[in-house]
C-alpha cells in the first residue's frame, strides 16, 4: 500500500505543478491551459494528496499513517523536483497517468 501512496503522491505533485503556468510551459511548450483548467489541476492535486492520506492512515492507522504520507510526499517530491523536472520533464505526465495503476497493481497482488 505504500506504494500505491508514492504514486497517487506523485500524481498530486504533477497536477499541482500543471496548476503552475511556469510548469505548464516547461511541460507543453507555448500552449499552456487556461485559467479554469489550471484550478481543475490544482483541485485535482489537492484531492490526491488526500486520497494519499487515507491511503496511509487506512493502511497504518493514526500514529504511523500520517508519517509515512509524509515520507511519500517527501519521495515523490524529491523524484519530480530533483529526477524529471531537471532532465525528463516529458516524462511526468505519462507517469502520472501509470504509475497510479502500477500502485493499484502492487496493492491488489
Amino acid at each position: 500500500m505504500m506504494l500505491l501512496a508514492i504514486t497517487v503522491s506523485f500524481s498530486a505533485f504533477t497536477a499541482l505543478s500543471l496548476a503552475m503556468e511556469k510548469h505548464q510551459l516547461d511541460l507543453h511548450g507555448k500552449a499552456h491551459a487556461g485559467p479554469a483548467r489550471m484550478r481543475l489541476w490544482r483541485w485535482l492535486g489537492w484531492a490526491l494528496l488526500a486520497t494519499a492520506f487515507g491511503i496511509c492512515v487506512a493502511d497504518h492507522g493514526w500514529a504511523a499513517g500520517p508519517v509515512l504520507w509524509l515520507g511519500a510526499m517527501t519521495i515523490s517530491g524529491v523524484l519530480i523536483a530533483f529526477g524529471l523536472y531537471p532532465w525528463r520533464p516529458r516524462w511526468i505526465a505519462p507517469l502520472a497517468w501509470v504509475l497510479p495503476v502500477v500502485g493499484v497493481i502492487s496493492a491488489v497482488a
